[in-house]
């Protein structure tokens, strides 16, 4: 386990501003860690974590407690009073400070924000690089308990959620009556690949393809060297081709995980209009989906 802080290789802290921003570098949590009203969320995908952890972070799961029982589709959004629950027994209050990172770099991370957000949390970040830009700084490291419930965590918290999700997102029957309408645009965050049907879906049964009149913005191309937010500059060189302003962006993707990174990419130039189909291809690309098409947009 390390203790030193974060060295020179981290970026320069700027400090967010009240109210919290969409990133913060290492920089600035490294600077930050100790105060009590700080939150680290571990927003890695997949099963109980076993990776080093951010010095006192505690595990936001996407699979099973942050998602709906039962849904048959993968991480499906829970009811509101669920999640509530859920983010209390991580210990959130009212006036946390939350920071919420993964362990590739920028993957999952966005999505836990965004489901924060919209439940009514405005002071919530994305740790920019994750944890790899973490160990790579040097910054504090624990593991996570041998043998413990990782669910298990600190004081229940006193967060009470004042939004909704289902006003930010997109159900599959609606969304199919609006793949033609030219004041929407579905964008989706897959590989190419995948997007043109050149290569099987990774999950079995699904169709290969995308829906009619989606476009193709790979998530990747939103980050440099897979960890870190490009620029907002790049960011808008990207999706301003992809996302016309006078378009509202739909974001799908697998299973409605990345998506929430084009989102982000999104807020970054000052676009906070889109909407997620939670679904994504997991629901559209089943036998029982909506209209698949191949080859180039």
């Amino acid at each position: 386990m390390s203790d030193t802080a974060p060295g020179s290789t981290a970026s320069v802290a700027t400090g967010p501003p009240a109210g919290a921003p969409a990133l913060v570098d290492v920089g600035w949590l490294a600077e930050h860690l100790d105060e009590p009203d700080l939150v680290v969320l571990d927003a890695t995908m997949g099963p109980a974590p076993s990776s080093p952890r951010i010095r006192g972070a505690r595990w936001f799961d996407h699979d099973v407690a942050m998602a709906a029982p039962g849904s048959g589709l993968p991480h499906t959004l829970p009811s509101i009073s669920r999640f509530q629950e859920q983010v209390r027994r991580l210990g959130v209050d009212e006036a946390s400070r939350v920071v919420v990172y993964d362990g590739a770099g920028i993957f999952s991370s966005p999505r836990a924000r965004w489901m924060l957000r919209r439940a009514g949390h405005r002071r919530v970040s994305v740790l920019d690089g994750g944890l790899p830009a973490w160990l790579d700084a040097g910054g504090p490291t624990g593991s996570w308990p041998a043998g413990a419930d990782p669910h298990e965590g600190p004081e229940p918290g006193d967060f009470t959620a004042s939004g909704s999700f289902e006003p930010a997102v997109m159900p599959m029957e609606e969304l199919a009556g609006l793949l033609a309408d030219p004041g929407f645009v579905v964008v989706d965050a897959r590989s190419h690949e995948r997007f043109t049907g050149a290569v099987p879906e990774p999950r079995p049964g699904l169709r290969a393809g995308h829906m009619p009149g989606a476009v193709n913005v790979p998530f990747t191309e939103l980050l440099v060297d897979g960890r870190t937010m490009r620029g907002p500059a790049e960011l808008r060189a990207i999706l301003d081709r992809a996302v016309p302003a006078d378009r509202r962006p739909i974001a799908s993707c697998g299973s409605g995980v990345t998506a929430t990174v084009v989102l982000l990419a999104l807020e970054l130039v000052g676009r906070d209009d889109g909407l997620l189909y939670d679904g994504s291809w997991s629901q559209w690309g089943g036998s029982d989906g909506g209209e698949v098409v191949t080859g180039e947009t």
